[in-house]
């Protein structure tokens, strides 16, 4: 089926990784998606989290360096080499979001979808995406997504939508991965629960 990610020019590997490393280097604060996540397990005392559209592994590494325990799933087969080589011995799927399910025989407390990753799925299989996904979420597991906001993208209202389809209910949502309050702008993080 191919994703809007995979038909795009985007960076990809190293050449993806390299952005992170510059924002890095200049001192922002790279890993505000695993502090986020972090803080989220604390309060519910989880421990599983399925990085699903994980790219390179930037967000899966560094929750695993952390202690908890990641998988990585992504469609992208280039984004999913230069993840193994960073740590090679996490497990990294290579499948399409819209059965993920299908490729993964467990179940998470977090799925976590950082990087836009709502908006680079193939038009039109959000909701099966949502639904393969809460279908991988432990009972009260939460679904993590931050994507920006334009016109003819996804919005939050039809968002919402698919994840109450899915069972899912909101319970946050930010500005920010750090939680900056959400006031109507162009990006946002909502937090969905399997209820």
């Amino acid at each position: 089926m191919g994703t809007r990610w995979q038909q795009s020019d985007r960076p990809r590997g190293r050449d993806y990784d390299a952005r992170w490393q510059q924002l890095a280097a200049s001192g922002a604060n790279v890993h505000g998606e695993a502090d986020l996540i972090e803080e989220l397990l604390r309060r519910t005392g989880g421990a599983r989290v399925l990085d699903a559209g994980c790219g390179t592994g930037r967000v899966a590494i560094e929750l695993a360096a952390r202690g908890y325990s990641v998988v990585g799933v992504d469609a992208d087969p280039g984004m999913l080499e230069a993840a193994r080589a960073k740590a090679p011995a996490l497990r990294w799927v290579e499948a399409d979001l819209v059965d993920a399910d299908r490729h993964l025989h467990e179940t998470f407390d977090v799925v976590a979808l950082p990087g836009n990753v709502m908006i680079f799925l193939a038009r039109g299989t959000e909701e099966a995406v949502v639904a393969a996904l809460a279908r991988l979420l432990a009972p009260g597991g939460l679904v993590v997504a931050g994507f920006q906001l334009a016109p003819g993208r996804l919005t939050l209202q039809r968002y919402d939508e698919i994840a109450a389809a899915a069972g899912l209910t909101l319970t946050d949502r930010w500005s920010t991965w750090d939680r900056a309050p959400y006031d109507g702008g162009d990006y946002a993080v909502s937090v969905h629960r399997l209820t």
